[in-house]
């Protein structure tokens, strides 16, 4: 884990960026600007239902293949009043919600309706940011005078959902992106609420800080021993105090717990690529380090393949584990030079593993992944160089998968691989018909 994960307690808020705005943090936000986030209830699986109707009112769970070990993707709402939550494996959803249907999710399909929503939205606003597939920002502070209020703008994509789609949503409005993520949260599902600037203080304050995005359960307990525990008690705090002892980002949690963050809606956030990872489940634990050592290979391929594809190289790597007991964590180190080599990104993730994994440890899950990248540009090489020879061989690699799939070519050391351990579609890049299209679909650009 770098220095920055381990002085903010690990957890980062996707959307908000940048820098404290100043040392006032008492001036007010900057009210003229009106934020929506429009969030899909349970998108997965009302898809899924609307795709299959006899699912409809039924409790659903929407993830991997039910007859491996997977975790809950979405659970329609009946499946939530029973306790499901996103995240768990299906074997906890069930002991929950006995009659539980589980499915295996269809990204294509959910795609396809994103490419709708996003069309539904961008009908009000061209200034559509995505937050997931399933959650978009809406900067609606231009488009007033044409579509009414933000209240009413609201009302009239909710409707268009529901008659062109037969989606619902939960709708946050606010002064800011962060105002409005949480003002999503507190009406659900099929809810519409909006949280004036005057109101922050009343409505926010009293929920707990672990409710504030960017605040994590490590820095929850760093807060609590400070004395912190919910929103309030930190805006009230003396920021000197926190950027002592959390850095720039101490101010910046003061900033939002007084409804402060001036991080403007961007269309394009998606249009580049900040990182390429791959993570897998096992279909059981495993506690040896050959093993360990297979699977990284193997995720390592499947990144480095991504990032070639795109003519991507990075330098800092990533390894993920969760162990049997559901606890995970992250460990990364920075290289001297960016790459794209599968050899250099497997080697330092098993150093990782084998420096943080104690011996024994049951291991459930595992990723590897690369970040701090830059687009790959041509560089003068020595005519007889390693590296030419290794572009050259990784070139011929690629062409022979894209042309006859992923398992046509593969490394000596992956053909032994532990038997019935791989779900067959695992990994799986575009088809030639599909290379044209963007990966987000909330980066292609309005018609």
């Amino acid at each position: 884990m770098s220095n920055d994960d381990r002085k903010t307690g690990g957890r980062r808020a996707p959307f908000l960026r940048g820098t404290p705005v100043g040392r006032d943090h008492d001036r007010e936000p900057d009210v003229s600007r009106v934020i929506a986030l429009i969030d899909m209830n349970a998108f997965f699986a009302q898809v899924e239902q609307i795709c299959n109707p006899s699912l409809r009112g039924k409790p659903l769970l929407v993830g991997g293949d039910p007859k491996k070990r997977s975790i809950v993707a979405a659970a329609s709402y009946e499946a939530k009043a029973c306790g499901v939550r996103s995240g768990m494996s299906y074997y906890e959803a069930k002991k929950l919600c006995p009659d539980a249907i589980a499915i295996e999710g269809d990204s294509r399909k959910y795609l396809d309706y994103c490419y709708r929503i996003v069309d539904i939205f961008r009908e009000f606003t061209d200034v559509v940011e995505a937050f997931s597939i399933d959650e978009a920002f809406l900067d609606l502070t231009n488009v007033q005078r044409l579509f009414g209020t933000p209240e009413r703008i609201c009302g009239c994509i909710k409707e268009r959902l529901v008659e062109d789609l037969g989606l619902t949503c939960s709708v946050g409005i606010g002064p800011n992106k962060l105002v409005a993520k949480m003002a999503s949260n507190m009406q659900k599902p099929d809810g519409l609420t909006r949280i004036w600037p005057e109101e922050l203080p009343h409505i926010l304050w009293p929920f707990p800080v672990e409710e504030l995005t960017g605040v994590g359960r490590r820095m929850k307990r760093r807060l609590a021993r400070m004395g912190i525990s919910t929103i309030g008690d930190l805006g009230r705090f003396d920021p000197a105090v926190l950027r002592g002892q959390f850095g720039v980002y101490g101010e910046l949690l003061h900033q939002w717990a007084n409804g402060i963050d001036e991080s403007p809606v961007d269309p394009t956030c998606f249009q580049t690529v900040k990182s390429v990872g791959h993570s897998y489940t096992l279909p059981r634990d495993i506690d040896d380090t050959e093993t360990a050592r297979w699977f990284i290979f193997w995720l390592s391929d499947r990144v480095c393949r991504r990032m070639r594809r795109d003519n991507y190289v990075g330098r800092t790597i990533t390894l993920t584990v969760r162990n049997s007991d559901f606890l995970s964590f992250t460990r990364s180190l920075t290289l001297p030079e960016h790459t794209s080599s599968v050899h250099t990104l497997r080697d330092r993730a098993m150093l990782l593993y084998r420096r943080n994994v104690p011996p024994g440890m049951k291991v459930r899950l595992l990723g590897v992944s690369f970040s701090h990248l830059k687009k790959e540009t041509p560089e003068q090489m020595e005519l007889f160089s390693n590296e030419r020879q290794r572009r050259a061989v990784d070139a011929a690699v690629d062409a022979v998968k894209d042309k006859y799939g992923d398992s046509a070519i593969t490394f000596a050391t992956l053909i032994g691989r532990p038997r019935g351990m791989i779900r067959r579609k695992i990994g799986c890049f575009l088809t030639s018909s599909e290379k044209g299209k963007s990966d987000s679909p909330l980066a292609r650009p309005p018609l």
